[in-house]
């Protein structure tokens, strides 16, 4: 075997999935510009968006298998996991399947973690009426509801003029996810089967059911660290707004494994 394979097998495997607004070149583009060849990463677009029409049978199971297809088609035995939103909950599930696959697990507030705490059960009871909304109006309030109350949303960096072919099937994928949260049974004693670190990224200006989240994970996993980026929310997340810091910080999760 060269050198340099020898080299390029010694960086961190890491698989990176999207959340639900945003495909994941997108979504991840600036992280990879910013940590380079530093490590080996695929970025895996959500299942829920597969084809040209959302499946009707579509469920978490869809997602975790998804993870698992691209590690292995990838040849990574044992890798690192980061998941934003939707796809952070869809890498919450997989932890739970197939937790001895994992060296480590960073997540940027994901959408949902297997269990409705007492206190987001109205917020939880919203969202699902939300889904009945027309679909701009659905994407609107969803936004809204994203941030603390009396912020504003930032904007979304959409590409200007007709909007991109991937757009229209966000509001149904919205749907989607939700019916798919609300049917799947998640294993949260499982997490405590990953022996390596998880992150979680908390924005100061996201709704308070993030950080709810985070302190209950804090209870499920052997090892989580929490780090909150002021100024940023669940809209402007750090991946994409402070590649440079959660970059970093991320180098630094996977050389714990």
């Amino acid at each position: 075997m060269r050198s340099d394979q020898v080299l390029s097998n010694q960086k961190p495997a890491v698989v990176f999935i999207p959340g639900g607004i945003m495909p994941a070149e997108m979504a991840y583009g600036p992280l990879l510009k910013a940590i380079g060849d530093q490590i080996r990463p695929v970025t895996k677009e959500l299942e829920v968006y597969a084809g040209d029409v959302l499946a009707p049978d579509y469920g978490l199971d869809k997602e975790v298998e998804g993870i698992r297809k691209v590690a292995d088609a990838e040849g990574f035995e044992r890798f690192n996991l980061v998941g934003y939103s939707a796809g952070g909950a869809s890498s919450l599930a997989f932890t739970a399947r197939y937790p001895e696959r994992l060296l480590s697990l960073a997540l940027i507030e994901p959408a949902w973690i297997g269990r409705i705490a007492p206190e987001d059960a109205k917020d939880w009871e919203w969202i699902n009426q939300l889904m009945k909304l027309p679909a701009d109006e659905r994407m609107r309030e969803f936004q809204r509801w994203q941030m603390l109350p009396g912020v504003e949303p930032p904007a979304l960096p959409i590409p200007a003029g007709e909007p991109p072919a991937w757009m229209k099937k966000r509001p149904a994928g919205l749907i989607a996810f939700m019916q798919a949260f609300n049917t799947y049974q998640l294993d949260t004693r499982r997490f405590k089967l990953l022996r390596g670190p998880v992150y979680f990224a908390l924005g100061s200006l996201s709704t308070r059911y993030y950080a709810r989240a985070a302190k209950t994970l804090g209870g499920l996993f052997a090892d989580l660290q929490v780090e909150e980026y002021v100024g940023r929310s669940h809209l402007d997340p750090p991946h994409r707004t402070e590649a440079e810091r959660f970059g970093k910080a991320m180098l630094a999760l996977w050389k714990q494994d």
